[in-house]
């Protein structure tokens, strides 16, 4: 499998949950509708499992919205770990719904081991920003930048977008990703999942106090991105998936269908014992 180690492991994880817990299969593909500027709710498409678990992943990375819409559905009852390997080897479109289909088989293991991860507590993953630090984003997070300004916290952030390079005090915007070194505490989209940047930014931060990974993408078990020094990552969690997948389809705020939580190392289980509590008998 030509793919870089985060991809690798993820399908690995998927393979091994789908053995443990049996074959899933999909019930829904759900898109958000083509809009010129869409908000944060029509940036995901979501992925429903035939246990009723759901996926997202972000779906404007190359074109990968339009070219889902184009294509069509899969067919329902087709083999999750079908749409896995799409993530594993295919095209960004296919790694979106194949990463919505990992996350999905996450959310059916969580819930087959009654696992349920912690409130978000902030914003900012966790990071507990205080005066002195420097704060480091891969990603263009405005509300977030607006935020830490406000507490004196210097923002560095890493752009891939030339037209968004800009200084001014109190915060850089910079397409060079060396200076997030001098940043103690760092906020990264979970989109790293899905355009190969992981194991690069990744050896970036490794000196830094914390780390947090936020964005509905990241559903997936976050132990390799605990390994390579993430402290926190916070994610979405489906509370109805019928209204839920209902504003997805329409591009909508997801109102109560959905909350924030955040994952920790000390608080998550870990892969192991989650798919051994979730294998043992009932």
């Amino acid at each position: 499998m030509n793919a870089p180690p985060i991809r690798r492991w993820l399908v690995e994880a998927a393979q091994r949950i789908d053995a443990a817990l049996g074959p899933a299969r999909l019930a829904r593909l759900v898109l958000p509708p083509l809009m010129e500027q869409p908000g944060k709710e029509g940036e995901f498409c979501a992925v429903q499992l035939d246990d009723g678990s759901v996926g997202l992943a972000f779906a404007l990375l190359e074109g990968t919205l339009a070219a889902l819409h184009g294509r069509g559905a899969p067919g329902v009852g087709r083999s999750a770990m079908e749409l896995v390997r799409g993530y594993a080897a295919g095209d960004a479109a296919a790694r979106a719904v194949g990463l919505a289909a990992i996350n999905a088989l996450a959310r059916r293991l969580y819930a087959r081991a009654g696992f349920v991860p912690d409130e978000s507590t902030d914003s900012f993953g966790s990071l507990a920003l205080a005066p002195g630090d420097r704060l480091g984003m891969v990603g263009h997070f405005s509300s977030l930048i607006a935020q830490a300004r406000a507490h004196g916290v210097p923002v560095t952030v890493l752009e891939l977008r030339p037209e968004l390079v800009r200084e001014e005090p109190g915060l850089v915007v910079t397409l060079d990703a060396k200076q997030l070194a001098g940043c103690n505490k760092i906020v990264s989209t979970s989109t790293l999942l899905l355009n190969d940047t992981f194991e690069q930014v990744s050896a970036l931060w490794r000196g830094a106090e914390a780390v947090a990974i936020v964005g509905p993408s990241a559903g997936c078990p976050p132990d390799p991105l605990f390994a390579a020094g993430v402290s926190s990552v916070g994610t979405a969690w489906v509370e109805d998936a019928g209204a839920f997948l209902a504003h997805v389809a329409a591009g909508e705020k997801w109102a109560g269908s959905a909350r924030k939580v955040t994952l920790t190392p000390q608080r998550y289980p870990g892969i192991e014992t989650l798919l051994a509590r979730a294998s043992a008998p009932a």
